[in-house]
């Protein structure tokens, strides 16, 4: 269940390395039901106790995994980072130059989670890095058992840099700890530049933020010192890379930022 929409927790785990795919079902599903009845009083406090006590209870036991994962990347000298942002901001298409410009550089991996299909894992595959989809089916989030299910599988031989691609969503990825060594936010330059301040919970826990599509911004009204200060107001001291994955602008930066957090 996540913290902010109840959603539900069933995955299917997808291998691209070459294998025939696997198929793995996660039971935990947690449902907070509340029926009104027209001859009886609605019982909303008692139905609003019990989903926080459940709420309260998933992040408990996800925040356990979540250092059991983080006692384990530390253990195998692998630094992994949790990339959330909303869908279209191009998380994927970043990946893929980024994979390619780190290819006989740095040993990485990713896994990649959206409610349905292995699209993504598919379009990440043969750049030199394994690759795992989960399809978290009726969930708007990873959560730390799923990936850590995965972790000596995909980030066990030699990997030093694992890529987490969350699922497309600004609010639920954030609440949830994955064991990660910390957050990236991305920000397209399409979605406006005050998302920062709508969303603060993602923005103020990701100590780098990277603003995609720069490309575009000839031909759109985005102001990019209200987008910096934004992310600013929200987190002091974030890092900012602003970047055009299609036009190669600011990916230098970007590849040799993530090679020095290998080395």
């Amino acid at each position: 269940m996540c913290k902010d929409c109840g959603c539900g927790g069933d995955a299917h785990v997808h291998s691209h390395d070459g294998q025939v795919h696997s198929h793995e079902h996660f039971e935990g599903n947690a449902h907070s039901h509340s029926h009104e009845h027209p001859d009886e009083l609605p019982v909303s406090a008692t139905a609003e106790t019990r989903t926080v006590e459940i709420r309260q209870k998933i992040l408990s036991r996800n925040d356990e995994q979540a250092e059991r994962n983080r006692a384990w990347l530390k253990a195998h000298g692998v630094v992994a980072v949790n990339l959330i942002s909303s869908p279209g901001t191009g998380k994927t298409y970043l990946l893929e130059r980024t994979l390619e410009g780190l290819r006989d550089k740095v040993p990485c991996a990713v896994i990649t989670g959206d409610q349905r299909t292995d699209n993504d894992a598919r379009r990440l595959q043969g750049r030199g890095a394994p690759v795992r989809q989960i399809e978290t089916v009726n969930s708007c989030h990873l959560d730390a058992e799923q990936v850590g299910r995965l972790l000596p599988e995909v980030a066990g031989n030699g990997v030093k840099l694992l890529f987490i691609e969350n699922v497309g969503n600004l609010v639920c990825p954030a609440a949830f700890d994955l064991g990660e060594t910390f957050k990236i936010a991305l920000l397209s330059t399409t979605e406006g530049e005050d998302k920062p301040v709508k969303y603060p919970t993602l923005f103020s826990n990701a100590p780098v933020a990277v603003l995609t599509k720069m490309d575009l911004v000839p031909h759109l009204d985005w102001n990019a010192a209200a987008c910096r200060a934004y992310l600013r107001q929200v987190r002091p001291g974030v890092f900012i890379f602003e970047l055009s994955a299609k036009t190669g602008l600011g990916m230098e930066a970007w590849l040799d930022y993530l090679v020095k957090l290998t080395e």
